[in-house]
């Protein structure tokens, strides 16, 4: 068994993975694969964000084609098995598996990378098959070729040497030439399934690796229901850990408002696999994204051109979809120049998703993170302003102050942006959403929610329910009292009176604008 040839790591992963108590069986991916094996079109790359299984996938793969596996006791009792030609390919075939987000001891230097991968699985070779005869000035791919031999090649994070500090563009060449060495047009190759997170025309503009077919989660139907979780499965695991918890303290509601939202090419809504087995694990929701900074990694994408999108991720944060080409572009320009590069490089990271020609933001893992950008990059210009004023807002909201209210409405509309002008509701909101960027912290606001005989204009409900309630709604050329009187009407609160958790008071909020004047009024009262 070796480091790269038949190893042990991927079964070792996958036996851990299948025995988790919120693990989801997508064996049926395997039944899919087996045409491909040994035929013309056997070269497979599949581009995911990163927490959408990928890593699962390959060790899954590895594991059921690997002959050191000895895997059969693990798939006879998964879906796999029902299927009849489930015998013939389990661990049939000598695996080369390379995880290549692993670097070596010694950091720092690209020909130390590779030379770990080239020299590794030459030793394995060399001791697998000892007729071979390997000598160390003979390449790799001479090496494989020898041996008259047939492998599965399972390349996983294939794309994460771009990513790191050490590589210049030579090395980048470097690297695509020798995946071309390894795997283009070469006899040995049984199957090459490899993954990444951006598609391999991001890197590679000539023919190094174009006998690859590509599948993203934009563009492609087939395969898409192996990565991420759909409502279905998502509503299995939380019974489970109904079952497995003795005091419950996630709802299902709150798994689709934290970890849903994302979009596969059929249209079918997917859940972030990592977040949902992490909060049913951990009995906690929050976010598990990323172990970076919180709005770090949004602002790569942007920070060269946050004054030309920062309209656009004001009206997302106000749950607004933007119309995009995301998709024609799928994230290939080497530079990201203009909106549609930047929003197609993030819906391919899973910071955005992208349906039926629109990005927005998928859930409240990834909004609370635009929520953090907002209010700490002085790079959103007034954005980052009105963000800043959110906090004084909410307090003077709770404690009635309308003066100071008015004043932040008033600096908020005054500001040189087209989506502040009140032109529609649309902007309405975004004004809102801005002001009261960090009630979020403390409350779930709802736009647009269903209340009464009636849709209120926002609802904030509070995490913890001894707080307040508030039911806002905004008028133009109206006095809020026509406001509040609409929020009474229509029984907008009843969301919160009919709900026995909130026992704190119910504020009912109008604020009215004045087209003459420019100016805004408000006024809070308590049910």
């Amino acid at each position: 068994m070796g480091m790269f040839l038949n190893s042990g790591t991927p079964a070792l992963n996958y036996r851990e993975i299948a025995a988790d108590p919120f693990f989801v069986d997508k064996t049926k991916l395997l039944e899919e694969l087996l045409p491909f094996v040994n035929r013309i079109n056997k070269y497979l790359c599949f581009t995911r964000p990163r927490r959408f299984g990928k890593s699962v996938m390959a060790n899954m793969v590895a594991t059921y084609f690997g002959k050191t596996s000895h895997s059969r006791e693990l798939f006879d009792e998964l879906d796999i098995a029902s299927w009849d030609g489930y015998p013939e390919h389990l661990n049939q075939y000598d695996v080369i598996y390379v995880d290549f987000s692993r670097v070596p001891k010694e950091r720092g230097d690209y020909q130390l990378y590779i030379k770990r991968v080239e020299d590794g699985i030459s030793q394995d070779l060399g001791e697998a098959f000892p007729e071979l005869n390997v000598r160390g000035d003979m390449a790799l791919w001479d090496i494989l070729e020898q041996s008259g031999k047939k492998f599965i090649f399972v390349l996983d994070e294939w794309d994460a040497v771009f990513h790191m500090r050490f590589m210049t563009q030579a090395d980048k060449d470097d690297y695509l030439l020798f995946l071309k060495n390894l795997l283009k047009d070469k006899p040995y190759v049984a199957l090459a399934y490899m993954t990444g997170v951006l598609p391999i025309a991001k890197y590679s503009s000539g023919s190094e690796l174009n006998m690859f077919a590509e599948f993203n989660i934009m563009e492609h139907e087939r395969f898409s229901n192996y990565f991420g979780f759909s409502d279905e499965e998502v509503d299995a695991l939380f019974h489970i850990y109904l079952e497995q918890t003795k005091s419950p303290r996630i709802t299902r509601e709150e798994l689709r408002i934290w970890y849903d939202g994302y979009y596969a090419a059929t249209g079918k809504r997917l859940y972030n696999p990592r977040s949902i087995v992490s909060a049913l694990s951990l009995g906690e929701l929050a976010s598990y994204w990323t172990s970076s900074g919180p709005y770090d990694e949004i602002f790569y994408y942007i920070k060269e051109n946050a004054a030309q999108v920062r309209d656009d991720i004001a009206l997302m944060v106000a749950g607004e979809r933007i119309p995009s080409k995301a998709r024609e572009y799928a994230a290939t320009a080497q530079e990201l120049e203009t909106k549609d590069q930047i929003y197609s490089a993030m819906v391919v990271y899973g910071l955005l998703t992208y349906y039926e020609g629109e990005v927005f933001i998928p859930n409240k893992e990834l909004m609370d993170k635009f929520n953090d950008l907002l209010l700490e990059k002085k790079e959103m210009g007034y954005v980052h302003q009105l963000a800043g004023k959110s906090r004084a807002m909410l307090q003077a909201t709770l404690a009635g102050d309308t003066d100071t209210m008015a004043e932040i409405m008033d600096f908020a509309h005054n500001t040189e942006s087209p989506i502040l002008q009140y032109n529609s509701e649309v902007e309405l909101a975004a004004v809102v959403n801005l002001t009261y960027l960090a009630a979020r912290d403390d409350y779930r606001v709802v736009r647009e929610e269903k209340a009464g005989k009636g849709f209120a204009d926002f609802l904030f409900y509070p995490y913890k329910p001894d707080r307040d309630c508030v039911a806002l709604e905004l008028k133009v050329n109206a006095l809020p009292e026509e406001a509040i009187l609409q929020i009474r009407q229509k029984g907008y609160a009843l969301n919160f009176t009919k709900d026995a958790r909130y026992t704190g008071r119910i504020l009912l909020v109008g604020i009215g604008y004045d087209t003459k004047s420019k100016s805004h009024q408000c006024r809070v009262e308590v049910l």
